[in-house]
């Protein structure tokens, strides 16, 4: 009897699984390399070792222009953003449960589509603006201010979650004009450039396991940005931008059985108040008459790693490549 084949949905939706396991993955490392090394040591060390893979990708742009931006002002913004999106995020995952982390990640969408407003002249009516409403009240149930106190942790989460947005808009908003190559190029370089600045300061000698952790982080980044690329590929933004939230499963896991840490009844629900806004926003982009940029459903890298790759320019790449 012949088996069934996989819709490509389907499809879609297990690579996008894999990828954000693969996500969670990484993130565990972070954790434990963060009670030995700061931030700044890790976020150098893992952007210096996605470099000669991300090279390789870079020397397949074979188009005859220069490495200048056509918008330097925006991209010098989103260079500075994507710091700040990589250091903050990594930060808040070596002081916080992996939950609460992924809680203000997923509230990204929100801040997005905020953000779309001034700068994509987006027009947001009452529905969606009902559903960021909600998604920042579930922030606060993480949150809970007042019942708990606010720690530099959950301030990174946030700064993370916003400045990833703020990556995210810009790339919406200069990605036709930009070639891929200047996309990938000036953010990977800012990262090693600003760490480098600190790392004589924060550096701790690094045994040659722990090096091989850090190469093998990178090396998840890269792995999981593949999977996206082969999910979006195959099945619908719709189908496989929901499949993030299962990083809470991993989170919860990793941090019952790896770090004693039990999510409180509050990230739960928090978390289930901004990922439903999250995905109401997905949805009303669907619509055709609702967006006229659909900033949300084209974000399809995850929001705070350091890697420069995004899922969009190499789609786009391979769009054009299918055309030729």
């Amino acid at each position: 009897m012949p088996r069934p084949e996989l819709s490509p949905n389907t499809f879609g939706a297990i690579l996008g699984l894999l990828a954000f396991a693969v996500f969670s993955t990484h993130d565990l490392i972070i954790k434990q390399l963060g009670g030995v090394y700061s931030v700044f040591q890790i976020v150098f060390f893992t952007a210096l070792f996605s470099f000669p893979i991300i090279t390789l990708v870079l020397m397949r742009d074979h188009k005859a222009s220069t490495l200048q931006p056509r918008h330097p002002y925006w991209m010098g913004l989103r260079c500075i953003s994507g710091a700040a999106s990589g250091l903050c995020a990594f930060y808040a995952i070596t002081q916080l449960p992996l939950s609460q982390v992924y809680a203000f990640i997923f509230a990204a969408p929100l801040i997005i589509t905020l953000l779309a407003i001034p700068i994509l002249g987006e027009v947001v009516r009452l529905r969606r603006g009902l559903a960021i409403g909600v998604g920042m009240i579930g922030v606060l149930i993480v949150l809970q201010p007042g019942a708990s106190p606010l720690e530099a942790g959950h301030i990174a989460a946030l700064v993370a979650a916003f400045a990833g947005a703020m990556v995210s808009i810009i790339t919406r908003k200069i990605g036709k004009d930009e070639r891929g190559v200047v996309m990938i190029l000036y953010p990977m370089m800012t990262n090693l450039i600003l760490t480098a600045m600190v790392l004589p300061f924060v550096y701790v000698q690094v045994p040659l396991h722990d090096m091989g952790l850090l190469a093998l982080d990178s090396f998840l980044v890269l792995i999981a940005m593949a999977l996206l690329v082969a999910a979006y590929t195959r099945a619908d933004a719709m189908v496989v931008a929901p499949m993030q939230y299962s990083q809470m499963i991993w989170a919860t896991l990793f941090g019952i059985f790896l770090f004693q840490e039990y999510p409180t009844w509050s990230t739960y629900l928090g978390t289930v108040v901004i990922a439903l806004s999250g995905f109401y926003i997905l949805r009303r982009e669907a619509t055709s008459d609702v967006s006229s940029t659909t900033p949300v459903s084209k974000t399809r890298t995850r929001i705070g790693h350091v890697a420069s790759l995004r899922v969009g320019h190499v789609l786009r790449r391979n769009r054009t490549k299918g055309m030729d």
